[in-house]
């Protein structure tokens, strides 16, 4: 039975900078948005904003929903990727909770654009759709008769 993996990312920006997280892959250090799986009884708003605080310790509700990607990995995983966007005031620390993330990098969009250590191509695709500007609401993405949360329901309605 065909199941795509569903994963949620944040293209974070302050100050002309772009918080991507370093993680281990296979031995080696990539370089990827705050990112990852949808977990069962949450939205997708909700995944952004628990991979957020996980990935940099930053708690913050991202302001607007960028993209939908589908993309199949060169290991014949197939994705759905879910792009939102947090445009900050000034750069913060971070402070990783996930054992997977080494560090988080403020970086210029040419650095990450260029990069040989990206986790995958919707690295620097990510970036390049938020750098053309359309933003989408967050209402675009309903969860229809959600049921595990008033909150839930709230946050994307």
């Amino acid at each position: 039975m065909f199941k795509p993996h569903v994963t949620v990312a944040t293209v974070v920006q302050a100050e002309g900078q772009f918080l991507v997280v370093e993680e281990r892959v296979r031995g080696r250090a990539t370089l990827n948005q705050p990112a990852g799986h949808l977990e069962a009884n949450e939205t997708l708003l909700q995944a952004a904003v628990r991979e957020l605080s996980e990935e940099t310790g930053i708690d913050a509700v991202p302001q607007a929903f960028l993209a939908m990607h589908q993309w199949i990995a060169p290991d014949n995983t197939p994705f759905l990727r879910f792009l939102f966007s947090l445009d900050l005031l000034a750069m913060v620390e971070t402070y990783p909770q996930d054992k997977d993330i080494d560090r988080c990098w403020w970086l210029p969009p040419e650095e990450i654009l260029t990069s040989k250590k990206l986790r995958s191509p919707l690295v620097a695709e990510s970036l390049r759709i938020y750098q053309q500007g359309t933003r989408h609401p967050l209402a675009l993405l309903s969860a229809f008769q959600w049921p595990f949360s008033e909150d839930a329901r709230a946050s994307n309605a």
